[in-house]
């Protein structure tokens, strides 16, 4: 049955008045039948399919495709405390952090800005951006292209660093080297701090994010053009103006204006100076003169010192030899000293051989040192060389006009050692005059391998004058003849075949040096250095020995230790053999008695006479 003879029947079947109420009822089943319940929840559509396409057609032409990390361009519609919302066409807006834009405090409603798409929808379908990142991919993109065309690009100083400063470019921290802050040296990096600057990208590590920024390079190409008008107009004389831009120890480099020249220490002053600092200064302007240029090397050879007069020129023209001069100290070397006598270049030297009488030289350095002020003797003078020659030992008499008056031989006086040698010492009698005290005359008994045994530089020490040599200024000394010889004593003490007690102070290849009394010397050699029982000689050992040679003109003692037990046995043996003489010679006396008797007695006693002749003879056998 259809639905409408069911509700046809169902009205047929309710006419009175009572049942109205139950047939409203029924319709209103009816019509909930009827309901379309997919529709829940959604809106009437009040647009046809033709209307419907219309619509998505132009939806599609306004709402711009994005991608996700990629950079877009969006326009800011609106601002809170705390948010920024960006319009970028998509179908919803961004919201940023209001944080992200610290670094510029005049953005504003309307202005266009960069960001990146982290994602298109969230959880709650909301378009998510970020400016920060947005611009480091795009800084780092215009730094790569910077590089690769060579574009100029500004950045902001932040901060000083070891070895330059930081810049901030394109919000990317970027190094710059203090070498590639100008052409020249920059002394006070803090002014740079805070300042807008412009750079080209000289270095960039992707890999470890870092750059590398000149504001140098910018210039020396204008600078390089400067160079060659500058280089173009210069002349050998010319005076130019010019600030001091740097200073070495060798020299002054001058800045003319955009081409460097160099000043070297020899040409700042006529005068000589340890330090070009003593002459100029950082940053001072100056005039110099043109010496030389090579325009292939762009190098210009400066002076300043050639625009005054030359010293010596000036030089007053009635100083003349033999005239006192003052000047002060510049320079020392081994062979003399230079001295200033004008305080402006005009230069004498003082030979080492002309600062003192003595023929014992030294260096000058132990006379002078590097600012003395001091008067000098002029002893040549040759203006057109521009050479001077000075004394100071001329300034006092030579004190060996009168030496054999002064230090006459046999005179005995305290010097003080000025040096030491092999062969002898040295002593100063008085300033220019020094004597030798040869090794062979220091003491008597004795022997000195070295000086320095027996004395030191400086201590005083007292000589008696030997022999004046005036003419070539040599003075003979001796030491050991303030005593008298006592070699004429030994000689009746260490006679030849003495005995004395001594002590072996040393061994050497042919003997022994033997220390005897009276603090001399022998020499034992080394056959007669052999004890009785057949062992040879220790050091330390004490013994006695005999004087075999006695030499005083050579001051030399030959000793033996052997000699004395030889000569002791030889005389055991002599003395043994002189008994047997003399036992033979009485027994043989003996004999001749009783034979002279037997001839006196009677034939009785001859067998006694004859045993006891026999017995004699046995004896004396």
């Amino acid at each position: 049955m259809s639905e409408k003879a069911t509700a046809q029947k169902v009205e047929d079947s309710f006419q009175s008045e009572d049942t109205q109420e139950f047939k409203n009822e029924i319709l209103a089943h009816q019509k909930q039948e009827e309901f379309n319940w997919d529709n829940v929840g959604k809106s009437v559509d009040a647009y046809t399919e033709a209307e419907r396409a219309e619509l998505e057609k132009m939806y599609d032409q306004k709402i711009v495709t994005i991608d996700q990390h990629d950079v877009y361009e969006g326009k800011i519609i609106q601002m809170t405390d705390r948010e920024v919302v960006i319009n970028i066409g998509y179908k919803s807006e961004g919201v940023i952090s209001l944080n992200e834009f610290r670094y510029n405090p005049e953005l504003k409603i309307g202005d266009i800005v960069e960001v990146y798409v982290e994602k298109q929808e969230d959880k709650y379908g909301q378009l998510q951006l970020s400016h920060t990142r947005a611009r480091v991919m795009w800084a780092w993109n215009r730094l790569n292209e910077a590089l690769e065309n060579g574009e100029i690009v500004t950045g902001l100083i932040k901060c000083r660093t070891k070895g330059g400063l930081i810049a901030d470019v394109f919000g990317i921290e970027a190094f710059l080297p203090g070498s590639q802050i100008d052409v020249k040296p920059i002394r006070d990096y803090d002014i740079y701090v805070g300042k807008k600057m412009e750079f080209k990208v000289v270095k960039i590590n992707n890999e470890f994010k870092n750059v590398v920024v000149s504001h140098k390079a910018l210039i020396e190409a204008e600078l390089e053009t400067q160079k060659v008008e500058i280089m173009s107009k210069l002349e050998k004389g010319q005076v130019l103006e010019g600030v001091v831009k740097n200073i070495t120890s060798y020299g002054v480099f001058v800045d003319l204006g955009g081409v460097d020249g160099l000043i070297h220490i020899t040409d700042l002053s006529w005068s000589r100076i340890s330090h070009p600092e003593e002459i100029v200064k950082l940053d001072e302007t100056i005039n110099v003169v043109i010496l030389d240029f090579d325009d292939n090397k762009k190098r210009i050879a400066l002076g300043l010192k050639q625009l005054d007069k030359h010293p010596w020129e000036a030089l007053d023209e009635k100083l003349k030899v033999g005239d006192t001069v003052k000047g002060k100290v510049v320079k020392l070397e081994d062979y003399g000293a230079f001295i200033d006598i004008t305080g402006s270049g005009v230069e004498g030297l003082i030979h080492v051989s002309e600062m003192s009488w003595s023929q014992h030289l030294k260096t000058a350095s132990d006379f002078f040192k590097v600012g003395d002020n001091i008067e000098a003797v002029v002893m040549t003078l040759d203006r057109e060389e521009r050479k001077m020659s000075l004394s100071t030992r001329r300034l006092i008499p030579d004190p060996w006009e009168d030496i054999q008056k002064k230090f006459p031989v046999g005179d005995k006086i305290t010097g003080k050692v000025s040096s030491l040698s092999n062969f002898g010492v040295f002593v100063q009698l008085e300033e220019g005059i020094d004597g030798l005290v040869h090794i062979s005359d220091l003491s008597w008994s004795k022997k000195v391998n070295h000086p320095n045994e027996f004395t030191k530089v400086g201590e005083p020490f007292d000589v008696v004058v030997l022999d004046i040599d005036k003419e070539n200024r040599r003075l003979s000394l001796g030491h050991k003849q303030l005593e008298e010889n006592p070699w004429d004593t030994f000689q009746t003490v260490f006679t030849e075949g003495s005995i004395h007690a001594g002590t072996v102070v040393k061994e050497a290849e042919k003997g022994y040096t033997v220390a005897l009394p009276y603090g001399i010397e022998a020499f034992c050699p080394g056959k007669h250095g052999v004890k009785e029982d057949g062992v040879k000689l220790s050091v330390d050992d004490k013994l006695d020995f005999m004087i075999i040679e006695f030499n005083k003109d050579a001051r030399k003692i030959i000793a033996s230790h052997a000699r004395i037990h030889e000569d002791a046995s030889r005389e055991r043996s002599a003395e043994a053999s002189e008994a047997r003489k003399t036992k033979g010679r009485n027994t043989r006396k003996a004999v001749k008695r009783i034979n002279d008797k037997i001839e006196k007695t009677t034939l009785g006693d001859l067998s006694a006479l004859s045993s006891l002749k026999e017995k004699l003879s046995k004896e004396g056998k």
